[in-house]
């Protein structure tokens, strides 16, 4: 992974209102926006990142419920959102049968939780979404919380990343 400091240094002298806009880009939960956000300057790439880390540690089920609202449910990218269609790029192409079940899968979780199915979907392919998913059901809701949690900092380091080399 190449270091851009430049971006770095950007995201870190952006006025408040831009930089909040920018964080809740890479997580809807306002909470974790602000977390981060006061964690500036960030030294080094991974100082955002542990930022991410912390911010994510102390997110609370209301932010974890906002920083879900941003994702779409897997196997159904959001329509014109680049990011969710490159998240979900293991779905493209998939036969009808696959992305049934997996609707039928994602409806009996969101069922059981009380919202989507959430995995760091970059990289893997509908059939190992699908084999996640199965494999999480039977979780009890604070398993399945901390899973999320996990997911989500994964998700965003990810975001933050793409977000540091493309500028």
């Amino acid at each position: 992974m190449t270091n851009h400091p430049h971006a770095l240094d950007a995201l870190a002298a952006a006025d408040a209102a831009e930089l909040r806009e920018l964080l809740l880009e890479v997580c809807s939960s306002p909470t974790w926006a602000d977390a981060v956000a006061s964690a500036r300057p960030w030294p080094d790439r991974a100082a955002l990142l542990d930022a991410n880390a912390t911010a994510m540690a102390a997110l609370t089920a209301a932010d974890l419920r906002d920083a879900m609202a941003g994702h779409a449910r897997i196997g159904t990218p959001k329509a014109g959102d680049a990011t969710s269609e490159r998240e979900q790029a293991g779905i493209r192409g998939v036969d009808t049968a696959l992305l049934d079940e997996l609707h039928r899968a994602n409806t009996a979780y969101e069922a059981k939780f009380g919202h989507v199915f959430l995995i760091c979907a970059t990289g893997r392919t509908a059939d190992t979404m699908l084999a996640a998913l199965r494999e999480r059901f039977p979780n009890d809701a604070a398993t399945e919380a901390e899973l999320v949690r996990g997911e989500l900092r994964k998700i965003n380091d990810i975001r933050i990343n793409r977000l540091l080399d493309e500028n």
